[in-house]
Parts: structure tokens; C-alpha cells; sequence
């Protein structure tokens, strides 16, 4: 899969089968000017375009259960449109055909979709036509690809260093959900975080300072920055460590404390500071197996509550290899 897929092509195909959905009539009860379901119409085109199907291939093939197939199918053969006759291969199975007065409403479905269709393609011109064509051809293998293959159904996350348009925004939105919802943080923390990050983001021209953002499909779901200022000489500022909901324990948090890390080693960083909180225990995880030591703790309230605050350290005496410290963990906060 293409590494350029952006957030905005998803979003864009999203919001236009919305509206094919809309424009082809599949949210009315009814579809192509029948009186019969959309499952149902389905279900016509399908027998009518095999010349041997069952009740499990049409199931499988329309991602229906066996108990909805069943009443579908009765309701067809209820209305002399459908017919079940014995397989000869297969005793147990069932083949299905349309009789002459299902073969005759497909025709009518036929003609009514083939116009529908054609005067839609017909506004655009030979360019747009061959693109629509290609495009929702393709569009509709990768969707069953993808349904065949649900191990592969992550998009890839690539870990990009320096700033992105929206990262202020996004990194204090991930933030701020993640500590309202599980810390009870208010608006204050949220906006704290957002400012950090913005005074921070002019300071990135300077060769102490770096940021990596977790990429996926165009959206920032991840960040971590280095801020080599602000607490003086030979101490690197870990900041800013956040995963999104959906990828937490997959291993980006990870790759994102290994860019940090790697950035302080080459760099020649004396010591690595972080802040945290009593209770993030994969976030803890992740620090100690890169070499952080739990060296203070303490109550606090600069966040807007009183909270167990932490200070993790990682020194360049107690610190193992880089290559032993990925090593020995593999969970993201």
C-alpha cells in the first residue's frame, strides 16, 4: 500500500459512497423501482447472473447469515420468483434459478440500474468516465481483498520527523481525550498541553529540538518530541509522549521512543528527562525498557487536580545499548 495515502482521500471516498448510497436509493426500503428489498434485489441479480448458485454461495456472497439468506429466499419463492430444485452433485444442497417472472423483474431492474447509470456517466466526459470506471472497479476489488484478508486490514503508521500542518491541534486533542476520559482532566490540561506545543514548535529550527509524529493514512495518531532547552546544558526534555486509542500495544509508541532515544544518544545528551503520572503502567513499561528510571515521585495539582506525579531518567551511565533496550520491550503507552 502506498505510504502517500492521505486522510483526506480516505474522508473523500467516504463522504461519496455516502452519497451513492443516497442517489442509488439503498436507503429507502424499497429499491429499483420494485417492491422489494435491497437484499432482495441483490439476490435476483446474483441467481440471475450464475447459472448454478445456492443458499450458502448467495449467503456468503450477499455477507449474509444463514437464518436471513433462509427468510429471504422463502419470501422470493413465496412470490413465484425464485425456484429450489435438488443439485444433482449434492443432495443436501439446493439450486437456485428464477422463474419466468423473476427472469422477467430483473429485466425491469436491469433496464432501470443500465439507465440510472448511464445518464450519470453520460454528464461526465471520456476522461472522468474511464476514471470513475477504473477507479470504482478497483475500489470494489480492494474492499473484498481486504474482507479475504482481515489480518491485513491495518494501515500502515510511518514515524515522520518535524512539524506537520495540524500537529498543535492534534497532538493536544489526543491528549486531551485520552486524560478527560481516563483521568478525569479538564479543559485546563488540554489547553496546557496545546501551548506547550505551540512554543515549542518555534523552537525547531534549533539542532537540540526534534519532533516525530506517528503517521497513518495522513492523520498524526502519534507524537513524541526532544526539547534540548528547557531544562539547560547535557539534559534532554522527553515531551509530548501519546499514542491514539487505536493503536496503543501495536508497537508505535515503540518506534516512537526508539526515534526519541536515538536522537539523545547521537546528540550526547548526559540524561534524559520525562514527566509522568502513578498509573500509566504500559507507559512505565516503555520507559524502563528503554533505560528510564523511576528517580522521583511526588503530589502534584499543576495540571489542574492533585495527581501522583513521576520523574523518569535515563543517564548515559546507567543506560544499556540502544539495540538491548528495544529489545526488552515491545508495549506502547
Amino acid at each position: 500500500m502506498s505510504a502517500a495515502l492521505r486522510h483526506a482521500d480516505i474522508l473523500s471516498v467516504r463522504d461519496a459512497s455516502r452519497k451513492m448510497v443516497r442517489e442509488l436509493g439503498f436507503m429507502q426500503p424499497t429499491l429499483a423501482e420494485t417492491d422489494l428489498s435491497p437484499s432482495a434485489v441483490h439476490a435476483l441479480i446474483e441467481i440471475g447472473d450464475r447459472t448454478e448458485m445456492t443458499a450458502n454461495q448467495l449467503g456468503q456472497m450477499l455477507l449474509l447469515e444463514k437464518s436471513t439468506i433462509s427468510r429471504l429466499l422463502g419470501r422470493l419463492v413465496e412470490r413465484g420468483l425464485v425456484i429450489e430444485a435438488p443439485s444433482r452433485a449434492d443432495g443436501r444442497a439446493k439450486i437456485l434459478s428464477l422463474t419466468d417472472a423473476g427472469r422477467a423483474l430483473l429485466d425491469d431492474i436491469d433496464r432501470f440500474a443500465n439507465q440510472k447509470v448511464g445518464r450519470a456517466l453520460h454528464t461526465m466526459n471520456a476522461q472522468a468516465r474511464s476514471q470513475t470506471v477504473g477507479g470504482l472497479s478497483a475500489y470494489a476489488s480492494a474492499l473484498q481483498m481486504i474482507r479475504a484478508k482481515p489480518d491485513d486490514k491495518a494501515l500502515p503508521v510511518d514515524i515522520h520527523e518535524g512539524f506537520l500542518p495540524g500537529a498543535i491541534g492534534r497532538i493536544a486533542e489526543m491528549h486531551g481525550r485520552y486524560y478527560a476520559r481516563d483521568w478525569n482532566m479538564s479543559s485546563y490540561f488540554e489547553a496546557r498541553v496545546a501551548s506547550g506545543v505551540a512554543e515549542f514548535s518555534q523552537r525547531l529550527d534549533r539542532p537540540m529540538n526534534r519532533l516525530w509524529l506517528a503517521v497513518q493514512a495522513g492523520e498524526i495518531v502519534g507524537s513524541i518530541a526532544v526539547d534540548g532547552e528547557d531544562l539547560g546544558e547535557g539534559k534532554a526534555h522527553v515531551r509530548w509522549v501519546i499514542v491514539d486509542d487505536g493503536l496503543r500495544g501495536a508497537g508505535t509508541g515503540r518506534r516512537l521512543v526508539e526515534a526519541a532515544i536515538k536522537f539523545c544518544d547521537i546528540k550526547g545528551f548526559a540524561e534524559a528527562h520525562l514527566w509522568t503520572f502513578k498509573g500509566l503502567d504500559a507507559a512505565r513499561k516503555l520507559y524502563e525498557g528503554a533505560s528510564f528510571a523511576l528517580t522521583e515521585e511526588w503530589f502534584g495539582d499543576q495540571w489542574g487536580q492533585v495527581l501522583t506525579e513521576q520523574r523518569f531518567v535515563r543517564t548515559s551511565t546507567t543506560r544499556k545499548s540502544l539495540s538491548q533496550d528495544l529489545d526488552s520491550f515491545d508495549t506502547s503507552p
